[in-house]
């Protein structure tokens, strides 16, 4: 009787033990299916080449292609930004399915306006966006994304801007996937993309 008193707090304990164990063997299980955060990417609100301010929830639902520039770069840009629209025209219809965002690291100079303008030479899906410095400081931060005025005269718009040049492939959820290849043909990369959709 006194042995059989002595063995139920033992089995009560191995019990609980036992519970206790499949809870965090379920918590386990449950966090290898949850991607990690990303160190990419953030919370943002910029101004867009329409005139509309957005935020990073405006383009979940679809992947993101990212790329930070300026109006006035004299190669980079220009060439990313027809790599991209040649891309878009690869993909056909499933272009509509992605959103392109060309953020200018010079709010000073990028406008809206200008942004919109200088877009009209690409891919009209080609969405421009900037803000205030402090704006862009921020997004170029979440993205680590280094840009730097170099000046180029003595006059106070006489400047070029030195960039990080990284396509950034954001999934549905806005979870930075890996810089996007655009070095190959079109239609390569957008194969690639589709995998996202």
């Amino acid at each position: 009787m006194a042995g059989g008193k002595r063995i139920l707090p033992l089995a009560v304990f191995l019990v609980g033990l036992l519970i206790l164990g499949g809870a965090i063997m379920l918590q386990l299980r449950e966090t290898a299916n949850t991607p990690a955060p990303s160190a990419i990417g953030g919370p943002f609100t910029l101004t867009s080449s329409n005139g509309n301010t957005v935020t990073e929830k405006d383009f979940l639902g679809k992947p993101t292609l990212i790329f930070f520039g300026f109006t006035r770069c004299p190669d980079i840009c220009p060439t990313t930004l027809f790599e991209v629209s040649e891309m878009l025209k690869a993909a056909g219809s499933d272009a509509e399915r992605v959103n392109i965002l060309f953020v200018s690291v010079d709010p000073d100079r990028d406008t809206p306006a200008s942004l919109k303008e200088y877009l009209e030479s690409f891919d009209t899906r080609i969405l421009g966006l900037s803000g205030t410095q402090e704006q862009i400081d921020e997004i170029s931060k979440l993205y680590r994304v280094y840009a730097r005025k170099i000046p180029t005269g003595d006059a106070p718009d006489d400047y070029t801007m030195d960039h990080t040049a990284i396509v950034y492939l954001m999934d549905k959820q806005g979870r930075f996937v890996n810089a996007f290849n655009l070095q190959r043909p079109p239609e390569e990369s957008a194969n690639d993309l589709k995998k996202y959709l």
